[in-house]
């Protein structure tokens, strides 16, 4: 992809020296972060607007400076079978990879000022402060981890040498050398599977189906990163029969039955405001469709369903943890992660406890 159709101009650009790119023969340096593979010329940016060329290499600008922290029930993520009822710190950067035109985060992953980015945060804060607060693990999330990765993974590594947990909130649209770093330094994630069409990738979110697949496939089958993986149902575009059924078959042959799926609603946001929300029937009727051909884990999020936001035993159908949006409302899971009835394991990542967090958002000061 030639670097008019990918970049911003921007002269002066500064920040923290970036990794996964190469020097061209005509000049100019490709970034081979994404599979956009922006090239660029002195002076230019991505689209993802934070990576940039300085002098002869790359740089990235948001290196240190966050949206802001937050912190947030695990269940927001959404991540329903990794400690559950647990506070996590939530933060992100500005910019993304995609070009989503229903992007829910839209004031911070299209921000093209750095006025949004309003607070300084190095690693080994991030963590201390996660520690501080009782946080059992840092999430990267709100805009892509990928764009920031040298940032993610720094801090990822400070993170863990307290004993504090990494998840990713991505679209998994990423490298093979770049995702391999970057899953080893995760210990969950949630991946956003946009569609089940290269057609609306292409024309909504400005990118291919086929690399999120290969991320998918990656991590549930060469990484102990736990994985769950969220579907937007946009009326009119992906929540058809036929492609929920496309997309639960493909999970199901090629990740498994035990991989959780989270149908979510769509609300008008960016620029699809003239699309309705998604009803919650729609969400329903995709759980069905999915349930039905083996998923054994199905949920629907952004509307209030505490029967589709719950875990069931997938053997004898005890209600193994109950959910109310954020809030848990019944444990049923013995000391090892198994069915108090029948002492069927649940997939996941459990402790003996839940946590007991609840629906609370509670903004941190982490940086100076």
């Amino acid at each position: 992809m030639v670097a008019s159709d990918t970049v911003c101009r921007e002269r002066g650009s500064a920040g923290h020296p970036a990794r996964w790119w190469h020097r061209l023969p005509d000049g100019r340096i490709q970034c081979d972060l994404c599979p956009r593979f922006c090239r660029l010329r002195e002076g230019q940016r991505g689209l993802c607007f934070v990576r940039a060329r300085a002098g002869d290499g790359m740089v990235l600008t948001t290196y240190g400076r966050s949206s802001g922290f937050c912190i947030d029930p695990v269940e927001k993520k959404p991540l329903f079978h990794f400690l559950p009822g647990t506070p996590v710190l939530s933060f992100g950067t500005a910019g993304c990879n995609l070009a989503c035109r229903f992007c829910q985060n839209w004031d911070i992953s299209k921000a093209r000022a750095f006025d949004r980015l309003q607070e300084r945060a190095m690693p080994e804060e991030i963590a201390a402060a996660a520690a501080r607060t009782g946080c059992r693990s840092v999430a990267y999330t709100y805009n892509d981890p990928v764009i920031f990765l040298e940032y993610a993974l720094d801090t990822a590594a400070a993170c863990r040498a307290r004993g504090i947990r990494n998840l990713a909130v991505t679209a998994g649209y990423v490298c093979e050398e770049p995702r391999r770093e970057f899953f080893a330094a995760m210990d969950a994630a949630n991946i956003d599977l946009k569609a089940f069409s290269d057609a609306l990738y292409r024309r909504i979110c400005g990118g291919r189906l086929q690399p999120v697949l290969e991320t998918l496939e990656y991590v549930a089958r060469e990484t102990d990163c736990w994985l769950e993986i969220t579907t937007l149902l946009i009326p009119g575009h992906n929540d058809s029969d036929a492609e929920i059924e496309a997309l639960a078959g493909w999970i199901l042959e090629r990740l498994g039955p035990d991989v959780p799926l989270h149908f979510t609603a769509f609300h008008p946001a960016w620029r699809m405001r003239e699309v309705p929300p998604t009803p919650a029937s729609t969400l329903r009727r995709a759980r069905r469709i999915a349930a039905g051909l083996g998923l054994r884990y199905v949920y629907v999020g952004n509307v209030h369903d505490e029967e589709a936001e719950s875990s069931f035993c997938h053997l004898c159908g005890e209600t193994l943890i109950g959910r109310d949006w954020y809030a848990l409302t019944a444990w049923n899971l013995d000391a090892e992660g198994r069915c108090r009835r029948c002492g069927t394991p649940l997939p996941g990542v459990f402790e003996p406890q839940p946590g007991d967090w609840g629906p609370r958002r509670r903004p941190v000061s982490v940086g100076d």
